[in-house]
């Protein structure tokens, strides 16, 4: 687990020496939240083959805490724009103490950005509803070393879905966190 820069900046230097002791292909170190980057970070964490796991729903959920950080820092926090343009496999995580997290909402979050509050915070992070998606079903299969089980519908792999109440695809961003699962 680590939120900011300095912290994550340790981890990686953990896992790089861990790598340097023990070298192992394809090892999928994580790091829980991974909430606020740099570009250096995400160089180094691309290298490495770590998955960020950033709190999805924490845009949302937290918005009454955005203006402290400033407009600048909210560009790199919870960065899944910035994870996903230098190729790592990013997902969406869950951790209740700091609010719930319905799935859908956090991949609205994703989407929109947008705080309960109705303000949109760290725009350039946004990602498109299918990248969202990706995120949450491919990307999350993957960060367990899963993806051969699951994370896409394919001959083979577990029948792991949902039927929702709207289409995920079509329903207004702004309405995706509202959409209920029937089955």
């Amino acid at each position: 687990h680590a939120n900011g820069d300095v912290a994550i900046e340790m981890v990686l230097e953990s896992y790089e020496k861990a790598i340097r002791a023990q070298p192992k292909s394809d090892p999928r170190f994580r790091i829980e939240h991974c909430t606020l980057v740099t570009p250096d970070i995400l160089r180094r964490m691309k290298a490495l083959g770590v998955i960020p796991t950033p709190f999805c729903t924490y845009v949302y959920q937290h918005c009454e805490k955005w203006p402290a950080y400033g407009e600048d820092r909210l560009e790199w926090m919870f960065a899944m724009r910035s994870f996903l343009d230098a190729g790592i496999f990013a997902t969406g995580s869950s951790d209740y103490i700091p609010g719930p997290f319905p799935p859908l909402l956090g991949m609205q979050s994703c989407v929109t950005r947008r705080g309960k509050d109705g303000k949109v915070w760290g725009p350039r992070q946004k990602v498109s509803v299918e990248e969202a998606l990706r995120v949450c079903t491919l990307f999350g299969a993957y960060a367990s070393n899963e993806e051969h089980l699951k994370g896409s519908l394919e001959a083979g792999k577990l029948a792991d879905l949902a039927v929702l109440s709207k289409d995920y695809l079509t329903v207004p961003v702004t309405e995706i966190g509202d959409t209920e699962s029937l089955l």
